[in-house]
């Protein structure tokens, strides 16, 4: 059984597919409708001009016969404007499914680039097909225009779910590098490792000895203290436990600089009491 990852990656790109040939097919139905809307009105212009009964009666009407243009000042205006419009924003949806170019997107417009999940582009769609669904259009734009707003649920529906990492998830280069947070399956070959155990057995040897030699030590350490309850502190009891056990502390050597005075010789305790005890008087000539 294929891994869930396999199945998140199929999953998101048939979705990425279908976005991208939804956008197509609104991309091709503004274009006819644009083109239909132009031929309406010169029509319309045509009718205008040869005064007859029939065409006054279409004067009157909301919107010009066989187009989404307004009976108004500007409509046709408007009308050319909006379709553009469209066709730039389905330009650009496109160009963010297919990921370029992606720093562009990152930095001028966020929302459609690679910190964002498809949430904003689903948003973007669903705008895109309300649009063109709440006109009077021909069957082709229609279906386009609904499938457009399904595929925009999805994808918001998509956004939900997993947020920024679905661009991640769905990208072909991630999907070639692997799962980047697992141990290998597989080990080098023996000549490789023969090769690396040669280069490094110098530099590990050291270092393994010395790191055996402090985890003997304290672990005779860590026997000892669960040996005996009490601890012999710092004084002469602990420094005879500590000396049966092989811890023997060496006390450094006096030393002075070279450039230190040498001490001078200080008389002794014994010397300055017998100075001391001396009398500090003098005989009479006439004492006995």
């Amino acid at each position: 059984m294929a891994p869930i990852r396999t199945y998140i990656f199929f999953g998101l790109n048939v979705v990425r597919v279908l976005s991208i040939v939804s956008l197509l097919l609104v991309f091709a139905s503004s274009i006819l409708v644009m083109v239909t809307d132009i031929e309406a009105v010169n029509a319309y212009d045509s009718a205008k001009q040869s005064g007859n009964s029939t065409s006054q009666a279409f004067v009157d009407c909301d919107y010009i016969e066989n187009s989404t243009v307004p009976n108004q000042v500007g409509g046709v205006f408007w009308a050319i404007i909006n379709r553009l419009f469209i066709i730039f924003q389905v330009i650009t949806l496109i160009l963010s499914e297919l990921g370029w170019p992606a720093a562009f997107f990152d930095r001028f417009f966020p929302v459609l680039g690679t910190q964002f999940g498809p949430g904003a582009l689903g948003t973007f769609q669903g705008l895109i097909g309300a649009s063109v669904l709440a006109q009077h259009v021909d069957d082709f734009t229609l279906v386009a225009a609904f499938f457009l707003f399904v595929i925009g649920c999805l994808n918001m529906l998509l956004g939900l779910i997993f947020r920024e990492s679905a661009k991640q998830r769905r990208s072909i280069k991630a999907w070639r590098a692997g799962p980047q947070d697992t141990l290998p399956t597989h080990l080098p070959p023996a000549a490789n490792l023969n090769r690396s155990a040669t280069s490094t057995s110098g530099q590990s040897y050291t270092s393994s000895t010395v790191y055996e030699e402090k985890g003997r030590d304290h672990a005779e350490f860590v026997d000892a203290r669960s040996a005996s309850r009490a601890g012999y502190g710092f004084g002469r009891q602990g420094e005879k436990a500590a000396g049966m056990k092989g811890f023997l502390i060496s006390k450094p050597l006096e030393s002075l600089p070279r450039y230190a005075a040498r001490p001078t010789s200080v008389p002794s305790r014994s010397q300055s009491l017998a100075v001391d005890l001396e009398p500090r008087f003098q005989s009479s000539a006439t004492a006995l």
